[in-house]
């Protein structure tokens, strides 16, 4: 049996194998269809409305492509080990809560949503009877062949490749362009480790530099930064509210666990009342919130909804108390609150830029006598400056 889907990036995707099939139909998977791949980007990029489950499908091509060139250089992957990979990164984003990461951090705190991700495998490997072990293994780091992991998590993995190329396309910002059919070809295995043949430097170079760009126009464009903090201001809002005993923020769905129940941790109640929870559920919420008696709520949600987004500037050295103090009086007049109300609508933070992390799993270059080299290592002026140019910055948000 066989079954193609039409991918507005990639053409048709083919699936041929009823474990594959089993996974998509899953409820767990098709909850990705309702949260956004690029959470309120949206507002500033009309077109960035595509979700979890577009994004899932086309990390699964890209892994069906990299199996198909490292079989043909002759690595060792047997059909159990290809179908395997291909479940590990369908599932490997399973976990994500509604908006995606704008409220991974504040709607369930302290877990992180590649955990979420693996109980949510578990929980499906006993529906399915065993059958997901291998994908679980590689997913976890424990399959001993450890470049099927790096190729679902890693610094050149497939997810990585999928979201800057689906991304790209769109948002419509071309600087997010990578070539990523030539990166697959130029994948290796040399003693057990993905690694990336010598010839396809320039196109890593090409990864790296669009990857940073795509962080700093896109994924924290500020626009898109001063919507993803009001959402999570209007959320600690009514977690507060809920906290001191307000009933009226009840929603009547799976949000209501999280404001009132919700004590920490995982268990198989939070995990049936997060698989539950998606986007629907949080706009609902905001419409609803729209005209609760709580002015900081009532205003919040109406600004998010009506995008009338708090101003924000970025710059690389931190704010002045004094320039933020302006910004809370000016809140407090304006608006005709006190000095607790004003800081959700002046405050200051940094935003972070992670192209390329030195301590992670490195981006490794297999040149053709044999040798090794991290990508970090190699004498390329662009190389360096990229991975060592500042990532971080620091932004205040105001009423003007």
């Amino acid at each position: 049996m066989q079954k193609i889907i039409n991918d507005p990036v990639y053409g048709f995707i083919t699936i041929n194998d009823p474990l594959i099939f089993q996974i998509i139909a899953h409820p767990y998977f098709q909850r990705l269809r309702r949260i956004h791949q690029m959470a309120l980007a949206y507002l500033v990029y009309p077109g960035a409305v595509h979700t979890r489950l577009h994004h899932a499908l086309g990390a699964y091509h890209l892994m069906s492509n990299a199996i198909k060139e490292l079989k043909a250089k002759g690595v060792d992957i047997s059909y159990e080990e290809e179908v395997a990979a291909q479940a590990a990164i369908l599932l490997h984003d399973v976990g994500h809560g509604p908006f995606s990461h704008a409220l991974e951090k504040h709607l369930v705190v302290g877990t992180h949503h590649e955990e979420l991700s693996l109980y949510m495998m578990q929980a499906m490997n006993g529906e399915f009877g065993g059958k997901l072990d291998m994908a679980i293994a590689i997913f976890t780091n424990q399959y001993p062949k450890r470049f099927l992991h790096q190729l679902v998590s890693g610094q050149l993995d497939v997810d990585r490749m999928d979201y800057l190329t689906r991304d790209s396309f769109y948002t419509g910002v071309s600087e997010g362009v990578i070539g990523y059919d030539r990166i697959l070809k130029m994948l290796t295995v040399h003693n057990g480790e993905l690694m990336v043949e010598e010839k396809g430097i320039y196109s890593i170079e090409k990864f790296l530099v669009a990857r940073r760009q795509m962080y700093w126009q896109v994924y924290l464009h500020k626009t898109v930064l001063s919507a993803e903090i009001m959402l999570v201001n209007l959320l600690k809002r009514a977690k507060i509210l809920a906290t001191s005993g307000d009933k009226s923020l009840v929603t009547g769905g799976a949000m209501d666990y999280f404001l009132y129940d919700f004590k920490g941790g995982v268990s198989k109640e939070m995990l049936d009342k997060f698989c539950l929870l998606d986007d629907v559920d949080c706009s609902f919420a905001i419409k609803r919130w729209c005209n609760h008696s709580d002015f900081i709520l009532g205003e919040l949600c109406n600004r998010l909804l009506n995008r009338r987004l708090l101003k924000i500037k970025l710059q690389s050295e931190p704010f002045e108390a004094s320039i933020l103090q302006k910004k809370l009086e000016m809140a407090k007049e304006t608006l005709g609150i006190d000095e607790n109300a004003a800081t959700y609508f002046a405050f200051t933070g940094e935003a972070d830029n992670t192209m390329y992390n030195m301590g992670d799993d490195k981006i490794n270059i297999v040149f053709k006598d044999g040798t090794v080299k991290d990508i970090a290592s190699i004498d390329n002026p662009l190389i360096h400056q990229t991975i060592s140019a500042p990532i971080k910055k620091f932004y205040i948000c105001s009423l003007v």
